[in-house]
């Protein structure tokens, strides 16, 4: 071989002559997303791995996300299988204190009506179908609709059994608004409430026994296993993190899905996340359609709950700050942090976190009941 067919061939195994259009735009918005993370500080947690894991995605000729690859092999092993998901509803559920639902389950209501965004978009990935030639039927339009809810893990889930060839695109949606939380969020917040709305002052919760704690998980699972068995799974998984958290004989479990465990998945996740960023699965018709679908339904989750609340305090004495029907969306905590930062905003002495996280704890039972639902119809 002569030293210019060397040196061609040598130039030809470079990236920069492999390289297409589609990864260098990939690789932009990759590099966007942990802009966002370092920057802006939107859940740095989960930007970054995601971000990072869509620039390896879109190097040329490496194949880092492809079969073989270690992108590719960790999303075959955590996500095609669910692992992920329902190790991170355990990490979700040892992290989460379930006392605000406990003593004001009415706000179990806004966590049920922010799942109408799933199911809104539900129909919408069906009329996509018959009238804009989509590729969706009934399993994939409900695993579409999942999006909806804000929940990564129970998305994937419920893609990974009924729409297993749609799994990356929502795998990205799903995480990517659970991630642009505080960027949606706000307006819709800002729009759907007045000033007056704004600054409504709830009563402090009351106190929850310890007893009330033990009881409620394992309550729950019995109902979850006696109407709705499909659901078990997450539900299984969140009730089990969280007693572990509260039963106070397993305090070193307790610590291990909070951080060790929880931190070592997220990591994994974030990077098999971004592995579906490639240029040549993410440019095409029908993940830009689910992207839209996803933003959408989320959109009118966080509608719904703020609406759902306005509607409780025309009939209740007690009122609510609107503001705290966001957090019906499964994003925990993301959502009921935003929650509590607007309510700032507007009323300085207005902590709303803790009233937040009521309905935030219900948007992940329903979303996993939702969940639940479409996996015993479609299955």
């Amino acid at each position: 071989m002569s030293t210019i067919s060397m040196l061609q061939h040598l130039f030809q195994s470079t990236g920069l002559y492999s390289i297409t259009w589609g990864q260098i735009v990939m690789i932009v918005v990759g590099l966007v997303l942990i802009w966002l993370a370092i920057n802006k500080q939107f859940e740095p947690l989960l930007l970054i791995p995601i971000g990072f894991g869509g620039i390896l995605a879109n190097v040329p000729l490496a194949g880092i996300s492809g079969p073989d690859g270690f992108l590719g092999l960790i999303y075959q092993f955590g996500i095609q299988t669910g692992v992920f998901p329902l190790i991170i509803f355990m990490g979700v559920g040892a992290m989460t204190d379930f006392g605000p639902l406990i003593a004001n389950p009415k706000m179990l209501i806004l966590g049920a009506a922010a799942q109408f965004g799933i199911f809104f978009t539900f129909f919408g990935s069906l009329l996509l179908a018959q009238y804009a030639g989509f590729p969706f039927g009934l399993k994939e339009a409900a695993s579409i609709g999942i999006i909806g809810g804000a929940d990564g893990p129970t998305a994937i889930f419920v893609a990974s059994r009924l729409a297993p060839q749609l799994l990356g695109a929502i795998a990205v949606a799903a995480y990517s608004y659970m991630a642009l939380v505080p960027v949606i969020q706000p307006p819709i917040m800002k729009y759907l409430t007045t000033n007056k709305e704004k600054v409504i002052e709830m009563k402090q919760l009351r106190s929850v026994s310890k007893t009330e704690k033990i009881l409620f998980p394992i309550l729950l699972l019995l109902l979850c296993i006696t109407m709705l068995p499909s659901a078990t799974p997450l539900i299984g998984a969140l009730v089990f993190g969280n007693l572990i958290r509260e039963c106070g004989v397993t305090e070193r479990l307790s610590k291990t899905l909070q951080n060790e465990l929880t931190n070592i998945i997220t990591i994994l996740l974030g990077l098999a996340v971004g592995s579906k960023l490639g240029a040549e699965q993410f440019l095409n018709l029908s993940t830009i359609g689910i992207l839209l679908l996803g933003l959408v339904a989320f959109s009118i989750g966080t509608a719904t709950g703020i609406l759902f609340a306005k509607l409780m305090n025309a009939m209740s004495k007690n009122k609510i700050n609107p503001l705290v029907g966001a957090a019906g969306v499964s994003a925990v905590p993301m959502a009921a942090r935003v929650v509590n930062k607007e309510g700032l905003k507007y009323n300085q002495h207005n902590y709303l976190l803790m009233h937040a996280m009521g309905p935030n704890v219900a948007g992940v039972i329903g979303s996993a009941v939702a969940a639940g639902v479409f996996l015993a119809i479609l299955l």
